[in-house]
């Protein structure tokens, strides 16, 4: 079964908006991975401060070569560059593994986020609606 990967965002509530709109700017770095099967960013309500960046793998040896790929690395480039800054500030370099976090978070202004985690699932059940 498919692999689960959230990347757990705190962002003020003055810096949402830019989260979001670095993220729709670097739309279309990970549709074309191998085993990429899903995106999804969860925008809080009910007064959360805690974005959800929803990526699902057929394995996660697909998640980990995605990691170590040149579109990676490109697109995580692009958003240290916007900000200016060299390095992207990503929960892998802080010994957490992989985080679209706040390398996503980056861009004039520093980052949006104020902090970020890795949580990692594998699905055991899965289901759509009935037809």
């Amino acid at each position: 079964m498919s692999v689960v990967k959230m990347n757990v965002l705190t962002v003020p509530p003055e810096m949402r908006e830019e989260l979001e709109r670095r993220f729709s700017n670097r739309a279309g770095f990970v549709e074309s991975a191998d085993g990429f099967e899903w995106f999804e960013l969860l925008r809080p309500v009910d007064g959360l401060d805690r974005y959800l960046v929803y990526t699902r793998w057929r394995s996660e040896e697909d998640f980990q070569r995605w990691t170590e790929s040149r579109a990676f690395q490109q697109g995580h480039a692009q958003a240290a560059a916007e900000a200016g800054a060299p390095g992207h500030g990503h929960a892998q370099d802080q010994g957490q593994g992989h985080g679209h976090g706040q390398g996503h978070g980056h861009g004039q202004g520093g980052p949006a986020a104020s902090a970020a985690e890795v949580w990692s699932f594998e699905v055991v059940q899965s289901t759509g609606p009935k037809s």
